[in-house]
């Protein structure tokens, strides 16, 4: 077969099987070229992966006679009118190295193909082009044919990119617009109104253009002419600026701003002083929503916005410094970027239509009538990035410009200034959307390339959206870059990433060492104070390694960068998240020492057997998690944290307290509140239901390393049971500081999409489980208590794990351990658990004699139950009431 005849097939193929299924070659073109009916040919595929400008990765099928890259400067097919056609790189089949099997471990098994040393020199060319691989038989045949994944040939060819400034840069008060679009066959700047011509430069493939200082402030667009295998055509994308600074309404447009511009800078920015900087190992975090914080504080004059945090006098203010007072050190804000599902006008808002206060307890009309306007309302947790380094223009008073910057810099300065530090919750692991789609920014200039792509050339969303591959050089860049411009320009002092173990352990490690770079002298921040922690789970198509080495739990121990631990919280509240019977019990919600009526925690025994392993993996967690502590487990059986068992996984996974962080409730999952409500029997009365919240809180907040509690949790804070709120509106949401206004339980049934399976249990609790004034305020303070215990005892703070195998023990722990109470030596402290109905006394025979007393935080604080503790020197007996954590020091 000629070159011209294999063109000409393939552009046959490529042409009419465009958007046909699997294997499906039209009859009309298989006649006219000689394609077997069988010939596997999906023209929406792309399953060979072009490694390197040298290597493809391809299986294909057996017995072709030859292998061939075709490619198409502009996607059509063969027109020797016009002068354009498909042209050819040959392959060779070779084997992949031991370096390449390492890079792309998911392709360690496929059939390599070598570029032909002739036809090197055109595969830049190639890449800005449609692509497609093709195999064919002796007789000239077409066996097979696939499209072609780039990511990798793209890194391989422009190394130089990684060092590139993108989006808007001044010089002399002059902007520099920079886009990296290496396959894009042009690049201009729509500006104002006009086009202007960009620059490409071949060495990175960023296209640029400078202006002039008339520039600045002005709305803009990149107009991007490149290959879009999503939709398998030459397209023209109008679209924003990935590396956007400040946008207009709606992100219409990137706006041309200079964060530098004193313009921006509220009062007294420059020389902002932040509250003393907390290790990671010491800190106390409250996580918090910006619309919950203030939607429906009556005391607020914005409600909703980031100035909201600028009302000293308000009642959500106030609490905050009280936390702060006691020992709350950061306010961990979810995500506060530019986010894709929020009407960033408020006339543009839609608003709920009904009486919702006027609904019964347990009324299904709340959830349908949120439901209706959810798509459309102001509210959304914004786990949908739009822009990752512009903030949400809808906490804005005025999203149309650069106000959202000046403003996110007051909330910043507010909190700061309250003697709180802040952390930013990010989500780089994922976009809003992928291909042609509207609020698609990435893949609709480099095509292909920034979003992690399955074996068939598919978008992977394993994290519940386009996913995004932070292994490829410039989409791990972004993150780096837009970490430490919030680092930066808004002085944000820590990071939590949104499903963390799908980015590799290499990336968040280059953003630990970008911003330790960071000075004060320099940058305006010491970038190593900036804490850092993220979630560590592992699953979907990077799972266990598969593509890279994951910034996992296991494997993130030891970097000082922290991951949520999952052991005892899951051991605390009972069951898991994913449970089908929410009754589950727990730790701290009654298993075997206050059964409620589900058959799901099985017999008395079997609630015994399970209570006292979870009481292991809570003592795992007060250690920080740490692999290497080891203690005496239940079966009296000395034993490791890494040996004791959590779902088939080591519980301890930690090297050094810090790298796990410990919590028993997040925006994730039902609330605490709610969690007790469905696993206390359901008769437990209101103040008993708020000392097992304390109690349950206390197991994070008084363990080694770092503790995370949902704001509002010290105020019995719920959802009313809602266990996915993050599109229920405020009505579901809002954090309810004034006790009067109850604690946001029995607002009706939760929305149905997420909760239906349980409404069954709900209803009755519902109507029934109450929380007043005295449980709301007295919880809350107990806990205050608790962090000033947490915060001023250097014990709780201990740096190494040998300084916690000396310090930390369970001298209880064994055979005869209390089932239902913990007893921690810590030092010169003794932290009695007591998760029952009934008094403990619990007798340390090695204690004998030594003198403890109440610590005095305690004795003299708001919670008169624990004053009723007390200790025998003669016995070393430690006496503690029903549903109570007391701590005792010499």
């Amino acid at each position: 077969m000629t070159h011209n005849r294999l063109a000409a097939v393939a552009s046959a193929l490529l042409a009419a099987a465009l958007l046909q299924p699997l294997a499906a070659v039209p009859r009309a073109v298989a006649h006219a070229s000689g394609v077997s009916g069988t010939s596997s040919f999906d023209a929406t595929a792309s399953e060979a992966v072009w490694i390197d400008r040298d290597t493809l990765a391809w299986n294909g099928v057996a017995g072709a006679a030859s292998t061939r890259l075709l490619y198409s400067l502009d996607g059509s097919p063969t027109s020797t009118s016009t002068g354009t056609g498909v042209h050819r790189i040959r392959l060779e089949k070779t084997a992949l190295t031991d370096a390449q099997k390492a890079r792309f471990p998911h392709l360690k098994d496929y059939t390599a193909w070598s570029v032909d040393p002739r036809d090197r020199g055109r595969v830049r060319e190639a890449v800005r082009g449609r692509l497609v691989v093709s195999q064919r038989a002796e007789n000239g045949a077409v066996l097979a044919a696939t499209g072609v994944q780039i990511a990798g040939v793209l890194d391989d060819l422009y190394p130089a990119a990684t060092k590139a400034r993108l989006g808007p840069v001044f010089r002399d008060g002059k902007p520099t617009l920079s886009v990296w679009a290496p396959t894009a066959r042009s690049v201009s700047l729509e500006l104002d109104g006009t086009v202007k011509e960009m620059r490409r430069d071949d060495a990175t493939g960023v296209w640029s253009v400078t202006g002039p200082a008339s520039w600045k402030g002005k709305p803009y667009r990149y107009v991007v002419r490149v290959w879009a295998p999503s939709v398998g055509e030459m397209v023209t994308n109008k679209v924003t600026d990935p590396y956007s600074v400040a946008l207009t309404a709606d992100s219409e447009r990137s706006l041309v701003v200079d964060l530098d511009d004193e313009s921006l800078a509220p009062k007294g920015w420059s020389a902002l002083r932040k509250p003393k900087a907390v290790p990671l190992r010491d800190a106390q975090i409250q996580e918090l929503h910006i619309r919950d914080f203030s939607a429906e504080d009556r005391t607020s004059k914005h409600p909703g916005t980031y100035l909201a945090f600028t009302d000293k006098d308000s009642d959500g203010s106030r609490h905050l410094r009280a936390l702060a007072e006691a020992g709350t050190s950061y306010v961990h804000l979810l995500p506060a970027f530019d986010i894709a599902t929020i009407p960033e006008r408020k006339a543009d808002q839609a608003v709920v239509d009904c009486d919702l206060a006027a609904f019964p307890a347990d009324s299904e009309r709340q959830q349908e009538c949120v439901g209706e306007v959810a798509a459309k309302d102001a509210y959304n947790w914004g786990y949908d990035p739009y822009h990752y380094t512009v903030p949400e223009g809808s906490y804005a008073t005025d999203p149309d410009g650069a106000a959202r910057t000046v403003q996110f810099r007051r909330m910043v300065q507010a909190l700061n200034e309250d003697g709180l530090r802040v952390v930013m919750d990010v989500v780089y692991n994922h976009t809003a959307a992928s291909g042609q789609a509207a609020t698609s920014v990435l893949d609709r200039i480099v095509p292909g390339y920034y979003q992690r792509l399955l074996a068939n050339g598919s978008v992977a969303n394993s994290t519940c959206c386009a996913n995004t591959a932070p292994e490829n050089a410039m989409m791990g860049k972004l993150v780096v870059d837009s970490v430490v411009t919030w680092a930066k320009q808004y002085k944000v002092d820590g990071f939590r990433f949104d499903l963390m173990g799908h980015h590799p352990k290499a990336n968040i490690l280059a953003v630990r060492k970008a911003l330790d770079a960071l000075t004060p002298a320099r940058d305006g921040v010491d970038g190593r104070k900036i804490i850092l922690y993220g979630e560590g789970w592992n699953f979907g198509e990077v799972a266990d390694d598969a593509r890279f080495v994951q910034a996992t739990q296991k494997n993130m121990a030891g970097t000082g960068i922290a991951t949520f631990s999952d052991r005892a919280r899951d051991a605390v509240r009972g069951g898991t998240p994913f449970d089908a019977d929410p009754g589950v019990q727990g730790f701290a919600s009654g298993l075997y020492t206050d059964p409620n009526t589900s058959t799901a925690n099985g017999t008395r025994e079997e609630q015994k057997a399970r209570l006292l392993h979870y009481q292991d993996l809570i003592k795992v967690g007060l250690s920080g998690n740490l692999a290497e502590y080891r203690f005496t487990d239940t079966g009296g059986k000395p034993v490791t944290g890494a040996q004791v068992d959590y779902n088939g996984a080591p519980a301890g996974y930690a090297d050094a307290p810090g790298d796990a962080l410990a919590y028993a409730d997040a925006h994730d999952n039902e609330s605490l509140f709610d969690a007790l409500a469905y696993k206390l029997p359901r008769d437990t009365s209101p103040g008993d239901r708020a000392r097992m919240q304390v109690l349950a809180m206390a197991t994070a907040a008084l363990s080694q390393g770092p503790a995370l509690s949902q704001a509002g949790s010290d105020l019995l804070r719920s959802k009313s049971l809602d266990r996915n709120s993050f599109d229920s509106g405020d009505w579901f949401n809002a954090i309810h500081w004034d006790c009067a206004d109850g604690n946001g339980f029995g607002r009706g049934l939760p929305p149905a999409a997420d909760n239906r399976s349980k409404w069954d249990h709900a209803r009755p609790l519902l109507t029934t489980v109450k929380a007043g004034c005295p449980q709301i305020t007295g919880a809350s303070a107990a806990y205050r208590d608790l962090l000033r215990i947490r915060t001023t005892e250097k014990a709780f703070s201990l740096a190494t794990t040998a300084e916690v195998q000396d310090r930390l023990s369970f001298p209880l722990s064994g055979k005869d351990e209390t089932p239902g109470v913990i007893t921690m030596r810590l030092g010169d402290l003794v932290v009695v658990f007591n998760a029952t109905p009934q008094q403990q006394q619990q007798h340390i025979t090695a204690l004998a004699g030594t003198p403890y007393t109440l610590h005095p935080v305690q004795a003299t604080g708001s919670d008169d139950t624990v004053k009723t503790s007390s200790y025998t020197a003669a016995t070393g007996t430690f006496t503690v009431p029903a549903r109570t954590v007391a701590v005792f020091t010499r």
